[in-house]
């Protein structure tokens, strides 16, 4: 195992041995999920014959999610101890549809391939690589959808500003903020059709800064949709999304 997956491997162990489960069913956690699984429902056109993968599950809270309104959710991480919490709450829901293996290669093919949080963790080397692993994993038709956050956020500088401890905390000592013109790029040297969105401004880092506040989240996510209107403001989102076909 190379040096950046030993150390992802062992912040997301001490990660998932406790706070991730409290920090992601908070209210807030819990209403930013359900629009990303929104979200992914209405960019990639998942629906109930949909066999989908995701990348860097974590403890699946996305995932079981996402499972109701799908065929088939797989689930990978490298974590141990994030894919027997996340086999243990699709247990305990009783979602038979969701499947987690511990690991860094899936097998198959998907009609839907995601990443929600993922890419941004990879060394430059994988993440060069990962296109065209995605490009083998998709269905003919295939979507692949990632969620990152983007190296021109407003709310990332003024985050290092003003409370740099608390950014460093949820932050892995690899883990990067990425170009999203350039995330696209990659996608496409591999042979796909990838476009860009901004995802939000606010709502996400409030949601992790204030996990209790729901009403928080959804008054900062309408704003957060006005501003997207305004071509001159998107550029500096938090968060971007790269829908590759």
């Amino acid at each position: 195992m190379n040096s950046v997956l030993q150390r992802e491997l062992e912040y997301h162990e001490k990660l998932y041995s406790g706070f991730a489960q409290t920090h992601f069913a908070r209210p807030a956690v819990r209403a930013l999920r359900q629009h990303m699984v929104g979200r992914i429902l209405k960019v990639t056109g998942a629906g109930p014959q949909s066999r989908v993968l995701s990348l860097g599950c974590g403890i699946g809270d996305t995932e079981l999610l996402l499972a109701p309104h799908v065929a088939e959710v797989v689930g990978i991480d490298l974590s141990p101890t994030a894919i027997r919490q996340a086999r243990a709450d699709a247990a305990r829901l009783g979602i038979a549809n969701a499947r987690f293996e511990q690991g860094t290669n899936a097998q198959g093919r998907f009609d839907v391939v995601v990443a929600i949080f993922f890419l941004h963790h990879l060394a430059d080397e994988m993440l060069a690589d990962l296109p065209g692993l995605v490009k083998d994993l998709l269905a003919a038709g295939g979507v692949f959808y990632s969620l990152d956050p983007s190296r021109r956020r407003a709310s990332g500088a003024i985050g290092r500003l003003l409370i740099p401890g608390l950014m460093k905390r949820y932050q892995t000592p690899d883990e990067r903020e990425l170009d999203p013109e350039a995330t696209a790029a990659l996608f496409r040297g591999a042979g796909l059709d990838a476009h860009l969105e901004m995802y939000d401004f606010g709502s996400s880092p409030l949601a992790g800064l204030f996990p209790g506040w729901r009403a928080g989240y959804r008054m900062a996510r309408v704003l957060d949709d006005g501003m997207l209107r305004a071509p001159f403001l998107r550029r500096l989102g938090s968060n971007f999304e790269v829908i590759a076909r």
